[in-house]
């Protein structure tokens, strides 16, 4: 069974991998892995993000090769972005309490759980 084939099957229900086999020694290992998060994307989100990478990034290169608009190109990469968890590449530096908290209230925005006005609020908020 090939990735496409399971993402078909699951139909972007959460799932996990309890055995892998090494293909050049045949080693398995049993356990509980959670796939990363792009496997857990449709083929087709897959292929996507795929060429949105392979394309540097450019959304004119994608607007070619996949013969649709600007907009289209960022709805989708907007409604695939929205199923991937953020991971905070860049945390906010130890000691700065300000930072901190502006790093906090950006996230839970991220994550949907207060709105726009609410993290400006809190933002804006005396320390």
């Amino acid at each position: 069974m090939d990735w496409q084939e399971l993402t078909d099957l699951t139909q972007g229900r959460p799932f996990m991998v309890e055995r892998v086999r090494l293909a050049d020694n045949g080693v398995a290992i049993e356990g509980r892995f959670e796939p990363p998060q792009l496997a857990r994307l449709g083929v087709d989100d897959q292929v996507f993000v795929a060429a949105f990478v392979r394309s540097h990034g450019s959304i004119k290169e994608m607007e070619r090769t996949f013969g649709v608009s600007y907009p289209t190109v960022k709805a989708r990469l907007n409604r695939i972005a929205e199923q991937l968890d953020f991971v905070d590449t860049d945390p906010a530096p130890a000691g700065k309490a300000e930072d901190t908290v502006a790093a906090d209230v950006v996230a839970r925005l991220r994550r949907g759980e207060i709105n726009a006005q609410e993290a400006l609020a809190e933002l804006e908020e005396p320390r």
